[in-house]
C-alpha cells in the first residue's frame, strides 16, 4: 500500500485549494505486445500467482486490465473486476499496489482513481479465479451512508490503508477530504473527524478512522467498531 502519511500531506494542502493545479503526475507505461508487467507486490507468497497489468496506445491506458496470472509461467488466468481504463487514473505498473494473505487467498489491490482518491479492491482468489468482494467503508459504517454527490457530499480526497495481521485478519485506516451541505454531518462524526478551514459553500470535514477486520468463510468481511485515526498533522 502507499505510505499513507506522506500522500495525505500532500493532498489536503491540494484538496482544500480546489482551483490550484494537479500536484500528481500520472504515472505512464507504453506496454509491448503481449506484456504483462507485474504491480508492486504483485508476486503472490506461494509463489504460483501474481496480479500483472496491460494496456495499449502510447499512454498505456487504452484498454487497460490488470490481470490474475499463474506463475512461474506467467500466464492470464483472468481479468480482474472493477479495473480498466475509465477508473483509472495512473497506467503504470507501479502505480498499483497489491497486499496478498500469507496464504495466497486474498489479495488487496489500491490504485490511483482520480489524482487525490484512491480506490481499494480486495479479491477472494480460488484456485484460477477472482472473485471482488464488498470492500469495507468506515464512513458508511459510521452514518449509514456513502459518499457520492447525490448524498451532498464531494470527494476531495480519499486514502485507503490496508495492512494484513494475519491470513483472514486485517487492519484498514480510512482517511478522507470532505465537503459536505449538511454541516451535522461532523457531529455524526464524532471524534473521527474535524473541520478544515474553507472558504467555499458547504463544510470541509477531514475524516480519519482505523479499524480492523475479518474475511468470514462466506466471502463477507466483518469489520469492528472505528476508532479515530491520525489526522495529517498529527505528531
Amino acid at each position: 500500500m502507499p505510505d499513507r502519511r506522506a500522500v495525505l500531506a500532500l493532498l489536503l494542502a491540494f484538496a482544500a485549494s480546489p482551483g490550484m493545479s494537479p500536484a500528481l503526475a500520472t504515472a505512464e507505461h507504453k506496454y509491448g505486445k503481449g506484456e504483462y508487467a507485474i504491480i508492486q507486490g504483485g508476486k503472490a507468497p506461494n509463489g504460483k500467482l501474481s496480479v500483472a497489468a496491460h494496456g495499449e496506445g502510447d499512454a498505456g491506458s487504452e484498454n487497460f486490465r490488470l490481470s490474475l496470472m499463474a506463475e512461474p509461467a506467467h500466464r492470464k488466468l483472468m481479468t480482474l473486476p472493477n479495473v480498466k481504463e475509465d477508473n483509472i487514473l495512473d497506467s503504470a505498473p507501479d502505480a498499483f499496489h497489491a497486499a496478498w494473505s500469507a496464504d495466497s487467498r486474498i489479495v488487496a489491490v489500491s490504485f490511483r482513481s482520480e489524482r487525490h482518491v484512491v480506490t481499494l479492491n480486495i479479491y477472494d482468489i480460488n484456485g484460477t479465479r477472482a472473485k471482488l468482494l464488498d470492500s469495507p467503508d468506515l464512513f458508511r459504517d459510521v452514518t449509514g451512508r456513502s459518499v457520492d454527490s447525490a448524498n451532498d457530499v464531494q470527494v476531495r480526497s480519499s486514502v485507503p490503508d490496508f495492512t494484513w495481521a494475519a491470513p483472514r485478519r486485517f487492519h484498514l485506516t480510512e482517511y478522507r477530504v470532505l465537503v459536505a451541505d449538511d454541516a451535522k454531518l461532523l457531529d455524526k462524526l464524532g471524534p473521527l473527524a474535524r473541520t478544515l478551514k474553507y472558504d467555499g459553500d458547504g463544510t470541509m470535514i477531514e475524516f480519519s478512522a482505523e479499524a480492523d477486520g475479518e474475511l468470514l468463510p462466506d466471502g463477507k468481511i466483518r469489520m469492528g467498531k472505528p476508532t479515530p485515526g491520525k489526522f495529517v498533522d498529527s505528531p
